[in-house]
Order: structure tokens, then C-alpha cells, then sequence
């Protein structure tokens, strides 16, 4: 698939990683980029090619209104995502639900809903950016996160098996930590967002189903056919 041509909706497009991947298509001649986001009205639509929509990953009517409003999608980039920071043995549950809701329940709602668009349009493309942390748990504050990245990244697989034949590529992007505002409280180093959507995009074109972006997320898959004491030792 080439993004040339390409008509992409994608969710969390006003900030971060989302309005990197946005700004990459349009540079790389996207026909035309949908902006998704809770906050369509802090776009920057200067470009016509830009259509600012309402999306909630926790609102199922506003997934399906999107839907509606872009009938001819057929690339879609699932960026939107938060932490709670939530603790898996002192937190709140429901801190925890709220991160399975959105990035598992709420990316499976949007996939569901435009999977028959794709369809319909004869070829496409779905990017879910996922995290190192799919793989691995490391400090504490993460674990809920981890887990619901954990289930983002199987139900990603699970997706790319029942539409296999569809001729629609499901992608999954793993990265450790990019310089975003969801990240601002992390003392580690961390990429810049526009290398995440330079490489999904790159791997689209590439019909890669896995693209990892940099150096934690490729030794922490390397790490898998070994013992796991050397992740958590």
C-alpha cells in the first residue's frame, strides 16, 4: 500500500505521536488525513486535506458516527491511548478497567467499525501503536498499562487473522518511550514521536505486520527465545 493516494483517519491526531503521523502523511501526499480526536477544535486545519472528527475510544456512538463521516478511509492509524498509572495490586480495579476499556476494548470499537469500510474499499491498512511494554513490565506505576498494551498487541494478531485474505495489512508499531505529554513524567530517554510515525508509515509501504522503532523495543523481542531473567533480573 502506498501512502501516496491514501485517504487515513487517526485517532489522538491533535497532539504527539497522532499529529506527527498526520503531518507525515500529508507530507508523504496523503488525498486526505481524518483527525480524530476527544478535541477536534485544537487541530490545525490549514491544510484542506485535513477533516477534524470526534472520536472517543470510550464513547461507542462517536466511533460509530466517525464511521459514517469517512466512508473512504483506507488507512487507519489507532494512536489513541492514556495511562492511568495505575498499580495491578494497589490501585483502584477500576483504574485498571479504564486502561483495558481504552486500549483494548476502545481500539477493538474502532476497528469494528471501520474494518467494513476497508473492506468495502478494496485494500487498507491498520496501524495499532502498541509499546514495549506489550512484552514486558518493568517499573512500578506501568503494570496496568502493560497489561492492557499486552491485550492491545494479541488482539492486534487476532484481528490480522480474521481478515486475512481481505487484502488489508494489520500492523503493530512497538516503541519504548517517546518525548510526548503522556510521557512527561519519565526520566528515561526517549525517541522523538515523528521516528514512530515515520517507521509505521515506512512499514505500510513495506507490508511489514511489525514494525519496532527502536533499540528497547527490538532487544526486549530478541529477549523473548531466552530466559526471562535477563528482562527481569
Amino acid at each position: 500500500m502506498q501512502i501516496s493516494g491514501a485517504v487515513a483517519l487517526v485517532t489522538g491526531a491533535n497532539r504527539g505521536i497522532g499529529r506527527h503521523f498526520v503531518e507525515q502523511l500529508l507530507a508523504g501526499g496523503a488525498e486526505k488525513v481524518y483527525a480524530a480526536a476527544r478535541r477536534p477544535d485544537l487541530m490545525d486545519v490549514s491544510d484542506p486535506r485535513v477533516v477534524p472528527l470526534y472520536l472517543d475510544l470510550l464513547d461507542e456512538e462517536s466511533i460509530s458516527k466517525a464511521a459514517a463521516a469517512a466512508p473512504d478511509v483506507t488507512l487507519l492509524v489507532n494512536n489513541a491511548g492514556i495511562t492511568t498509572g495505575a498499580n495491578l495490586l494497589t490501585s483502584p480495579v477500576d483504574d485498571i478497567r479504564t486502561d483495558l476499556e481504552t486500549h483494548l476494548f476502545g481500539t477493538l470499537r474502532v476497528i469494528r467499525a471501520f474494518a467494513p469500510v476497508l473492506i468495502r474499499n478494496g485494500e487498507g491498512a491498520i496501524v495499532n501503536i502498541l509499546s514495549v511494554l506489550s512484552w514486558v513490565a518493568t517499573a512500578a506505576g506501568s503494570g496496568s498499562y502493560s497489561v492492557a498494551k499486552a491485550a492491545e498487541w494479541n488482539m492486534t494478531n487476532g484481528v490480522r487473522v480474521e481478515l486475512a485474505g481481505r487484502n488489508i495489512l494489520v500492523q503493530g508499531v512497538h516503541l519504548g518511550a517517546a518525548d510526548t505529554d503522556m510521557m512527561a513524567g519519565s526520566d528515561g530517554p526517549k525517541i522523538d514521536p515523528s521516528e514512530v510515525a515515520r517507521a509505521g508509515l515506512a512499514g505500510v509501504e513495506a507490508g511489514a505486520i511489525e514494525v519496532l522503532v527502536d533499540d528497547p523495543s527490538r532487544f526486549v523481542k530478541a529477549a523473548f527465545a531466552g530466559d526471562p531473567a535477563q528482562l527481569y533480573g
